[in-house]
């Protein structure tokens, strides 16, 4: 699934094409997705302007004056600009024609992502209840502490947790957790403040970094203009079972949480 990175990699490249232009056209080819695509989706936005292209959590957000177009990837979306006369994919289920004849095309050949409409989207149901950006001024090491407190939940749950902190994926959260040298199964609670500041700063230096090269490269994943991001050569332990801690030299190991695969280092994470 494409993780916090990946949606702000998609972001970053598709905004420039999209902020300040007017939808002519919405083409919905395939509207079957999570949630079914609103019938008057297309009456609604056409011949309006994209104010902006945000994002929150995992969640792409058009923002329109009347409302805002809630779009996520799902399993294996993607969006992709058009600038050429490229006919669609078996899967590209929705299609945003823009007045400059860039064409915005959203694929999904399993069809669990999503395009929403809202016009309140402050108390939308699928972002009222978010925890803070991990990029953000009030996400720190204090405020983890404060939540964490008397918690018996394994650390990796506690930071993947959306009412938490969003867009901590599995990935992400692998790497974070080896940074600042912190078991996956340590109960929340019995974490000093002095290392949830190391692990927000952990948090924060990963996604940062995997935003920066784009994402990381998974099998469904392509960026906005159909090319892999490249940070799965830098991971430290996903993905490195039986391979050498690249700081310590003991083997990684692995173990299953919650059906997700976590890597870890017995030396170095305690």
């Amino acid at each position: 699934m494409p993780e916090l990175p990946e949606v702000e990699t998609t972001r970053q490249g598709i905004a420039p094409y999209c902020e300040g232009h007017r939808v002519r056209h919405v083409t919905v080819r395939d509207g079957r997705l999570r949630w079914p695509v609103p019938p008057e989706l297309g009456a609604t936005i056409s011949n309006q302007t994209i104010l902006a292209v945000e994002r929150r959590a995992k969640y792409l957000l058009l923002r329109f004056h009347h409302g805002t177009v809630i779009a996520h990837l799902g399993m294996s979306g993607s969006l992709r600009v058009i600038t050429d006369q490229s006919p669609p994919l078996l899967h590209d289920h929705v299609e945003l024609e823009l007045e400059t004849g860039v064409r915005l095309r959203y694929n999904d050949p399993r069809r669990f992502g999503c395009w929403l409409w809202t016009d309140t989207p402050d108390v939308h149901p699928l972002l009222k209840s978010l925890g803070p950006e991990p990029l953000e001024d009030d996400f720190n090491g204090h405020y983890l502490k404060a939540l964490a407190r008397g918690k018996k939940t394994p650390i990796k749950h506690f930071i993947m947790d959306n009412h938490i902190v969003v867009g901590v994926g599995n990935i992400y959260a692998n790497e974070a957790l080896f940074k600042a040298g912190i078991h996956p199964r340590r109960a929340a609670g019995r974490i000093s403040r002095d290392r949830y500041i190391a692990l927000s700063e952990a948090i924060r230096e990963t996604l940062s970094a995997a935003i920066l090269m784009g994402g990381t490269t998974l099998r469904d994943f392509v960026n906005s203009d159909g090319m892999p991001g490249y940070f799965a050569q830098s991971l430290l332990v996903y993905g490195r079972t039986g391979q050498p801690c690249r700081t310590c030299g003991h083997t990684l190991r692995e173990i299953r949480m919650s059906q997700r695969s976590t890597v870890y280092c017995s030396h170095c994470q305690r």
